[in-house]
């Protein structure tokens, strides 16, 4: 499986931007997919998740609220609209999908990673 993320860019604090995630070589439609984000320096961390049927989403705390998962399971596909951009969401953005139905928080909830996306908030 590989997952290929794209629609990441230069954004001013404030603005949106989305972010697509597309799975190629093996469906993952019933799969949990997620995102997660590593700014220079910091941890990878959790961003959001989705489960198989478009459900249970959840989402980081510092994102909650601003950002919005969804997916389209026929075009293989999962999106993150991000709203209300700040500064501290730059970070390179990597998709994963899940190792059940349904993922969680977790790295360790996850099989298949994507190569990331750079997404850059100018203040």
């Amino acid at each position: 499986v590989q997952l290929q993320a794209s629609g990441g860019g230069l954004v001013q604090a404030g603005g949106s931007l989305r972010v697509s995630c597309r799975a190629s070589g093996r469906a993952l439609s019933n799969n949990g997919m997620g995102w997660f984000r590593q700014a220079p320096g910091k941890e990878r961390e959790f961003v959001a998740s989705i489960g198989w049927s478009g459900g249970g989403a959840l989402y980081g705390d510092s994102v909650k609220g601003r950002f919005t998962i969804s997916r389209d399971n026929a075009k293989n596909t999962v999106y993150l609209q991000m709203n209300s951009l700040k500064p501290e969401d730059t970070a390179v953005y990597y998709c994963a999908g899940g190792r059940r139905s349904y993922s969680g928080k977790s790295r360790d909830d996850y099989t298949f990673w994507g190569q990331g996306t750079q997404v850059t908030v100018s203040s």
